[in-house]
C-alpha cells in the first residue's frame, strides 16, 4: 500500500507526529481496520489496534490511484471514544 502524509508546514514533518503516532502504526491501522467509515468532505476514518495495543483513529483520503492513500491525521483513541469502540467491537456470547 502506497501511503502519502499531510506535511505540516510549520515543522515540515508529518502531523501524525504531533500525536505521538508513527508512520508503521498507521499502516498496521489502514491494513487491518476494525472499522473503515465514510468521515467528512469525501475523507475516510479508520479505527484499529495497533501490533503494540495501542487503539488509533486515521482520517484519510483514498487516492485515485489504486492502493494508495493521502493519510491527513492519525490519533490514539482515549476516553469514551475508546469506550465506545470497545462496546462495538465486544464479543457476543454464543
Amino acid at each position: 500500500m502506497n501511503i502519502r502524509f499531510f506535511i505540516d508546514p510549520k515543522t515540515d514533518v508529518p502531523h501524525i507526529y504531533e500525536h505521538r503516532v508513527s508512520e508503521d502504526e498507521v499502516e498496521e491501522v489502514l491494513i487491518h481496520a476494525a472499522e473503515d467509515r465514510p468521515g467528512k468532505d469525501g475523507s475516510r476514518v479508520a479505527l484499529g489496534r495497533t501490533l503494540s495495543g495501542r487503539f488509533l483513529r486515521v482520517i484519510y483520503i483514498p487516492d485515485p490511484v489504486p492502493e494508495s492513500v493521502f493519510v491527513i491525521t492519525a490519533y490514539e483513541l482515549k476516553g469514551k471514544p475508546l469506550a465506545a469502540f470497545r462496546r462495538r467491537h465486544r464479543r457476543k456470547p454464543k
